[in-house]
């Protein structure tokens, strides 16, 4: 099945959450049924208010998947398996216009990096990323070789995905 998929990635601390939130309501505005997929640690709780997958369906998604080493939900546990990889994750969504994922800094699809000053860490993962198409940001980006967006500007974030990815010509 081919899914349109678009990420947002970025270190710790870095706004991917806040920013993944504020897309999905801006997608969702403008007509379309979006799915999330959030890449937690090893040891996640889930449902509970002001946790990630809460927030993205508080935010419009129609499906939340949560994948961790040690089990992903729509409830899985995994017994000692493998974490499985992005793709089989996406086979499992129900049919959806646009896909956004949140973590998943090695995977291949096309992503945006968020950067915040507060961040723990300030390395830019663009440049060791072909599959980074854009920056977020919440100040001056100097590297002029990619589209720079404010970290809060989530209507020009989502014209840009929605060209990105074809949602609309």
């Amino acid at each position: 099945m081919n899914r349109r998929v678009f990420g947002i990635t970025g270190w710790k601390n870095s706004g991917k959450t806040t920013l993944t939130e504020k897309l999905v309501a801006e997608l969702v505005r403008r007509g379309w049924k979006v799915s999330t997929v959030k890449h937690a640690h090893h040891d996640f709780d889930i449902d509970k208010p002001g946790a990630d997958s809460f927030r993205h369906r508080q935010a419009g998604a129609t499906e939340v998947a949560i994948v961790s080493g040690n089990r992903w939900a729509l409830m899985h546990e995994l017994r000692g398996e493998d974490e499985p990889p992005l793709e089989v994750i996406l086979s499992r969504l129900a049919p959806c216009d646009i896909v956004l994922v949140e973590g998943y800094k090695r995977e291949s699809h096309r992503k945006i990096e968020t950067r915040r000053l507060d961040a723990k860490d300030q390395t830019p993962l663009s440049a060791g990323d072909p599959n980074i198409v854009a920056v977020a940001a919440d100040f001056a980006v100097a590297d002029g070789s990619l589209p720079v967006f404010d970290l809060d500007d989530a209507k020009s974030i989502v014209d840009f995905i929605e060209r990105t990815t074809g949602l609309v010509a």
